[in-house]
């Protein structure tokens, strides 16, 4: 006769046993595919705004602007577009228009190197001198931004009456060192170094910022080596500071050129009634600024998004040199 088992009485004072695990469903194949489409595809929606905005706002008028150089397409008639193949770019760079052309390219050229070095030398000396202790240092900081928010219409339009022939202060100035006055405005050189000096004091502050903040990266132990070593502060800038900020600086001159090759807003406004030919002889005329007349004082919008795809393969060039100068920079080290 088998014994009855006895189950062991439990002592109150032992720990709760453990309840058996829940057995999970499994999920069918509809939830499934939800699930694994939730971990696959949910980070492209969240950046799908931003493709969607670059598609309607980017992609799409760069390429019917590609579209448009390979027409004839006048302002006053959108709908009607002939066929002309590359005859656009061939009449910019050896056609009728190619003495525009050159000219504008050479303008933007010069314009970009009077106004980028010194605007980055001064920016430099400024930021060198702001990452000192100086009393009312937050105040000059937050001033240096003042200009580049300040607009372009009035920045501009306050140094056209600078620049003016007639009782502007530039000519005042002249005139206390016995120099006769100028005429900004015609002349070649004179209205490039003006436009120029709009540029320098709108982006100096900007620029200077950058530097700042690139030289408060610099770790303090390299001027403290420095300074062990006898080097005075003008040679820690040129041995520690520099070297250390080649890589910004070499952003700086990219975007600064970048900005120059875009000018067109200091140079139309200066020009008054001839700023939409870059002055009366196109002595200022910049790419931007014969991009615009083309297209919408002459009707010509074909030839005008020609230049802009023109002005798009330059700014490649440009990024392709940084790439490049980047690379070597890195390698130096």
């Amino acid at each position: 006769m088998a014994t009855p088992t006895r189950t062991p009485r439990r002592d109150p004072a032992d720990p709760p046993a453990p309840s058996p695990p829940e057995r999970r469903e499994e999920p069918t194949g509809l939830r499934r595919r939800l699930r694994r489409w939730d971990h696959t595809g949910s980070p492209y929606v969240f950046v799908a705004p931003f493709f969607v905005v670059f598609a309607v706002f980017g992609l799409f008028p760069l390429v019917y602007t590609g579209w448009l150089s390979l027409h004839q397409v006048s302002l006053y008639n959108v709908d009607r577009t002939d066929w002309v193949g590359l005859q656009n770019y061939q009449d910019l760079l050896f056609g009728p228009a190619s003495e525009l052309f050159w000219n504008a390219l050479r303008n933007t050229v010069s314009l970009g190197v009077l106004s980028t070095v010194p605007q980055l030398l001064i920016a430099l000396g400024l930021a060198h001198l702001l990452n000192y202790r100086l009393p009312a240092r937050g105040f000059f900081r937050t001033a240096l931004l003042a200009p580049y928010a300040t607009s372009v219409a009035a920045a501009t339009l306050v140094f056209a009456l600078i620049f003016s022939p007639e009782g502007g202060m530039a000519n005042w100035l002249l005139g206390l060192v016995d120099l006769g006055p100028v005429r900004w405005e015609s002349g070649t050189w004179s209205s490039q170094l003006a436009v120029s000096v709009i540029v320098i004091w709108r982006w100096t502050g900007y620029n200077a910022l950058i530097y700042l903040a690139a030289m408060q990266a610099v770790p303090r132990e390299l001027y403290e080596a420095a300074a062990i070593d006898g080097a005075s502060r003008w040679r820690q800038f040129r041995h520690v500071t520099i070297p250390e900020l080649r890589p910004t600086i070499l952003f700086t001159v990219v975007v600064s050129f970048i900005g120059s090759t875009q000018l067109f807003g200091e140079p139309y406004l200066f020009g008054g009634q001839s700023g939409h030919q870059g002055g009366t002889d196109h002595q200022y005329e910049t790419l931007g600024i014969l991009m615009y007349d083309q297209g919408f004082h002459y009707s010509l919008l074909g030839r005008a998004s020609a230049i802009a795809w023109l002005m798009f393969g330059l700014l490649l060039l440009v990024g392709l040199a940084n790439t490049l100068i980047a690379r070597r920079l890195r390698a130096a080290k």
